[in-house]
């Protein structure tokens, strides 16, 4: 599904198409997976339940806001230098929830379990003395989503590009996320 919406997008990606490249019957995929619309829900899914057992793995190693930042900067960069083809699957996923529901609705779980699960890294990091969020952990994982997926859509969408500037400015963002303890609106 993955090559297929790469090569055609979801629109063109069809079953016929995703079940001759991976070798297995239309009808065992309708079976599993009832639409196209779920496989690539799946597909995104999966792929994001992997990214985020990672990031689990590396954020636990970081000991300071800084630490976490890279951790945070890292996982960007492999993403967009090994698999941009996640990156627009996403976009894609996005793009076509806006004309179907079913798929809306898998993207709204996706970003909710993600963000919900970042909120919890970064809350137990809390907890533990290593940052000190500028503000309620999901809000803090929201708006450092906010700032990886435009990055990333940056980053893909102009290759030759000089990037760093921006690279250097949401680093700055983020470590006043994670870092001062500060607010970031006065109450």
């Amino acid at each position: 599904m993955r090559r297929s919406v790469a090569a055609r997008g979801a629109a063109g990606a069809t079953f016929d198409h995703v079940a001759r490249e991976a070798g297995v019957s239309r009808g065992l995929l309708h079976y599993h997976f009832g639409t196209k619309e779920r496989l690539l829900a799946e597909v995104v899914r999966r792929d994001a339940d992997i990214r985020m057992a990672r990031l689990d793995r590396a954020l636990a190693e970081a000991h300071s806001p800084d630490e976490v930042i890279e951790v945070l900067v890292h996982s960007l960069e492999d993403l967009v230098a090994k698999d941009p083809g996640f990156v627009a699957l996403m976009f894609e996923l996005f793009t076509s929830g806006r004309r179907n529901p079913e798929i809306a609705a898998e993207f709204a779980a996706l970003h909710h379990a993600t963000r919900g699960r970042l909120a919890e890294l970064l809350a137990a990091r809390q907890a533990e003395g290593v940052v000190r969020l500028a503000d309620e952990p999901e809000a803090v994982a929201a708006v450092l989503l906010s700032l990886a997926d435009g990055l990333a859509l940056r980053l893909l969408g102009e290759p030759e590009h000089d990037h760093r500037p921006a690279l250097r400015a949401a680093t700055a963002a983020a470590r006043a996320l994670l870092g001062n303890g500060t607010s970031l609106h006065p109450e």
